[in-house]
């Protein structure tokens, strides 16, 4: 019989469960259970921020649909991570974080790092508990998991006090749990699936949209949508990241439309959350049949009728709903409705983003780098990170498979794409392009010198308006007079800081560009350098995105 401390406890529990990756910051609360999981093969990966680590692990997860671990001190390194939490919860993303804590003896004696920290994390994740009893280590983490990769999936907590951690026990007498949660997903209700059957077999304007609440329960079926789109000739819009990639290369498949759901006459939406991402549901035609497919019934009629309301997973509904649609029409419809597909990206990018002008039209930076994209990046993790930064890129890129493309949910959380990077590379080992603003580049750029470490290729393109643009470009939208008189409103960052200068600490390549035509070329020269690079472009504060307007009557409201 051999003994063995909580820490190693922890690693075996988590092997069992099958975690390859874990993101760390080391502390002295938590280093036996580092030690317990090098020992059992899961690799560590250590990175400058807690806050970071959480980050990193949502892409990690996202990219590889891999449960990952994230494992922080006690005290201020616990308390580091609250919106990452958010993060993850917002977005669905099942994770585990292990928290230190001051150990139970030395409870509210002023010990270092004595903070209720529990309350906290409690607050951002969807179960939380405190461990007292170090055989028991591996029945809470088999129940963490089957909190966390439920039919709502999100991430959950666990505290240990740091004795906890120390304490030996004879491993034969532990009881390691087997079998403790299911992957199943569930189907639809039978009569549901015919009646919604019915309504797309004879719609004559069909269209579907897809979100980040089906990555977790399309299971084997992603074929199955990709089929139903196909048959009917229903464009499919993919709100979010989460799902992008999963029907092919987007920018060759010609039913991968985010906008068709505005002018349909029955909408079919999987997974979908209809939040201010989706307009609250408003841009659906009030005439519509809308069928919604969620795992949560809560989310079944959120903001937007749901005529038919199926609790499932999209996956396995969509290979109900396939087969039922056939049943009802013998032969597939010849053409999309929508007329013929624009699919030469990214030349069909609209009009700014080939504008000439200088200084650069933010639009025109993202659309340089959605060229190197589509000639040498198509296989590249794609981060999306920043306000006005992050949509002008995300209209311009297009996926070629799942888990390519990273940014934030409906939390709008920015700064986060280094730690995004690093996550998504640890999933797939392939080269990252991160684009971001100059503020969002501002919260975790130290995480360059973890990508430096740890040898990730990174190209980070800066869209450098020298300031918080988003909130600049509201500002000037809802306080128009007040700001041509008095200027902006602590909204501005110095004049084009030399952030590509940074790159030089490591080797890798800086490049300020002020040219639009030298954009692309300065992409591949950093690409070609092999480590993380930053590319400082210098675009106008004055263009605004698409998305602008609606966050300004947003923020603006006297309700």
């Amino acid at each position: 019989m051999a003994k063995v401390d909580g820490g190693e406890l922890i690693g075996k529990a988590l092997a069992n469960e099958g975690v390859e990756k874990a993101f760390v910051l080391c502390g002295g609360h938590i280093m036996p259970i580092f030690y317990g999981m090098r020992n059992n093969g899961i690799e560590i990966i250590d990175v400058r921020h807690e806050c970071a680590a959480v980050y990193s692990a949502i892409a990690y997860t996202r990219a590889s649909g891999k449960p990952a671990v994230v494992v922080t001190t006690a005290g201020p390194g616990v308390g580091n991570t609250p919106a990452g939490m958010m993060e993850a919860e917002s977005l669905g993303i099942p994770l585990l974080q292990i928290g230190g804590a001051v150990t139970m003896e030395k409870r509210d004696a002023g010990d270092l790092q004595d903070m209720d920290t529990l309350k906290v994390m409690k607050a951002c994740s969807k179960w939380a508990k405190r461990l007292t009893y170090t055989h028991r280590f591996p029945e809470y983490v088999s129940m963490a998991f089957r909190h966390a990769m439920d039919q709502m999936p999100g991430p959950v907590y666990l505290e240990i006090p740091t004795n906890l951690l120390w304490v030996t026990v004879e491993e034969d007498d532990i009881n390691f749990p087997v079998n403790y949660r299911t992957d199943a997903i569930p189907f639809g209700d039978p009569a549901l699936i015919d009646s919604a059957a019915e309504l797309l077999a004879n719609a004559e304007r069909p269209a579907a949209v897809i979100d980040d609440g089906a990555r977790f329960n399309i299971g084997d079926y992603a074929g199955a949508i990709a089929e139903l789109s196909d048959y009917l000739k229903m464009p499919i819009g993919v709100s979010g990241n989460a799902c992008r990639g999963m029907f092919g290369d987007e920018a060759k498949n010609p039913l991968v439309r985010m906008n068709a759901s505005g002018n349909a006459d029955v909408v079919l939406t999987l997974g979908c959350t209809f939040d201010f991402r989706l307009g609250s549901g408003a841009g659906i035609q009030k005439d519509a049949k809308v069928i919604q497919v969620h795992t949560d019934s809560r989310l079944l009629g959120y903001n937007l009728r749901a005529d038919i309301g199926i609790i499932g997973g999209a996956g396995p509904v969509a290979s109900q709903l396939l087969e039922a649609v056939k049943s009802k029409r013998d032969k597939p419809a010849e053409a999309p409705w929508t007329g013929p597909p624009q699919s030469n990206w990214p030349e069909d990018l609209p009009g700014a983003y080939h504008s000439e002008g200088t200084p650069i039209h933010p639009a025109r930076c993202a659309g340089e780098v959605a060229k190197f994209l589509a000639e040498e990046g198509r296989d590249w993790n794609v981060i999306t990170d920043g306000g006005e930064a992050a949509v002008w890129i995300g209209i311009a890129t297009r996926a070629s498979r799942p888990g390519q493309i990273h940014g934030s949910g409906a939390n709008g959380t920015i700064g986060t794409g280094p730690c995004l990077a690093v996550g998504a590379w640890a999933a797939n080992r392939k080269p990252v392009l991160w684009y971001s603003g100059d503020g969002s580049f501002g919260f975790y750029s130290m995480e360059l010198d973890t990508m430096e470490r740890l040898g990730i290729p990174v190209v980070c393109v800066i869209s450098n308006d020298s300031a918080w643009g988003m909130i600049r470009l509201e500002q000037r939208w809802t306080r128009p007079e007040e700001i041509k008189e008095k200027g902006q409103c602590n909204t501005e960052l110095h004049q084009m800081r030399a952030y590509e200068k940074m790159a030089a600490m490591w080797g890798g390549h800086g490049e300020m560009v002020t040219d639009p035509e030298e954009i692309l070329p300065a992409i591949k020269r950093a690409a070609a350098n092999g480590k993380p690079s930053i590319i400082n472009v210098e675009v106008d504060h004055v263009s605004p995105s698409p998305f602008i307007g609606g966050y300004a009557a947003m923020t603006k409201t006297d309700k």
